[in-house]
């Protein structure tokens, strides 16, 4: 009687195949399935199974522990995990269903919520990658010249700045120095073209009833499509480039991922509420002592003043998931007033870097008088930042 090995010829029923004369295990690249088995599998359901949901973007020493923690629930709980293990599992990651875009060659990270005990590590790679991703898609429109892909790409690239500076206590290493340089770099040919549109807009709005101004209309557009010319070469060129590829790469797993230093391992798994709410507190004290001045200061001093504005309120925004614990109850209604002084002291900016611009570019050496608004409103723009300074000062008391 002859036996069928599936992964052999026919044999006898005595004679042992060719896989079992080997000594070596069976090819487990061979399938055992008949076409029904394998329409069976084809239409097995498996939705009835409870998954544990896991987050493993943190360092390689957290993952394990995130594994062990719905084992341990199902040793202590006899079984499968209870409905409220299983829901507070999935609030802590909170996966969405949407997913980032990633570099050619990488994988694709879901997109993850906050929640006050995250580590520090996985809570900076959270936000940089979605800030990251969101520079990334702005890219080609604003290499067409498309001047509201360059507002946003601008302003993710700010963000992004912002939170790195924010976790630099945590993630300073031998390569923090060189990719704030770079972002710098970057930041620069998008602010110059950028400030040049925002001019161009505020200038047809305040002078549209001055012909003597047409001199102006003719540079600035001439200058502005020069400008956007240069960025587009700078956002197609290698540095560029590399520049978006190591940033990547050191978000992951550059050197302050891995550093095996106590202080370093301690920062980086400190909750990310804690580690905020100090950090937050820090900053917001800072620029309210700053701030007491700000009807003394000068142009310059303004700029820096909303350079710090800024920063806060891009970080409390970058934390909005925590708002619902309570050592963030009070920072969204600090927001309100954070936005309020951000844009009076941003129309402050835009005043002065226009009549700069004015002056840069003024053909033939002549003089023409240019104006965004008049000094009245300028005084009325800084009495409201500062009453927004006094109020949110208010708030912390």
């Amino acid at each position: 009687m002859q036996a069928k090995c599936p992964l052999c010829r026919p044999v006898s029923k005595n004679q042992p195949c060719d896989q079992a004369k080997s000594g070596r295990p069976p090819d487990r690249a061979a399938s055992y399935a008949t076409p029904d088995i394998a329409g069976l599998g084809e239409t097995y359901n498996i939705a009835a199974v409870d998954w544990a949901v896991v987050d493993a973007s943190g360092t390689p020493g957290h993952t394990p522990e995130a594994v062990q923690e719905p084992d341990r629930s199902r040793r202590e709980g006899g079984g499968r995990l209870s409905a409220e293990t299983t829901m507070s599992l999935y609030q802590k990651s909170a996966v969405a269903a949407r997913t980032e875009p990633a570099l050619p060659g990488q994988r694709r990270h879901p997109t993850l919520r906050l929640h006050p005990m995250m580590p520090c590590d996985t809570a900076f790679r959270v936000i940089a990658r979605r800030y990251l991703s969101e520079l990334m898609s702005h890219h080609d429109a604003t290499c067409r010249g498309d001047t509201t892909a360059l507002h946003q790409m601008r302003v993710s690239l700010t963000r992004l700045r912002t939170v790195i500076l924010f976790f630099s206590p945590v993630i300073a290493d031998t390569e923090f120095a060189r990719i704030r340089k770079e972002l710098k770099w970057l930041n620069t040919h998008l602010g110059a073209v950028r400030d040049l549109d925002v001019a161009i807009e505020r200038l047809n709005a305040a002078n549209q009833d001055q012909p003597h101004t047409e001199p102006f209309y003719r540079s600035w557009s001439e200058r502005r499509l020069d400008g956007h010319r240069r960025l587009a070469r700078a956002l197609r060129s290698i540095r560029y480039r590399r520049l978006i590829r190591s940033l990547s790469e050191w978000i992951e797993s550059g050197p302050w991922s891995t550093s095996r230093a106590k202080q370093a391992a301690k920062e980086r798994a400190q909750p990310i509420a804690a580690f905020a709410a100090d950090k937050l507190a820090l900053w917001q004290q800072n620029l309210l002592k700053k701030s007491r001045k700000l009807l003394r200061m000068d142009a310059d001093k303004r700029h820096r003043l909303r350079l710090l504005n800024k920063k806060l309120s891009y970080s409390i925004e970058a934390f909005e998931d925590l708002f619902s614990d309570k050592r963030f109850s009070q920072h969204e209604a600090q927001l309100k007033y954070l936005r309020k002084t951000q844009r009076a002291l941003g129309q402050l900016n835009d005043n002065e870097r226009g009549q700069s611009l004015a002056a840069a570019l003024r053909p033939d050496g002549v003089s023409v008088p240019l104006k965004f608004f008049k000094p009245k409103r300028e005084k009325r723009l800084l009495r409201a930042a500062a009453a927004a300074y006094d109020k949110l000062d208010a708030l912390t008391r």
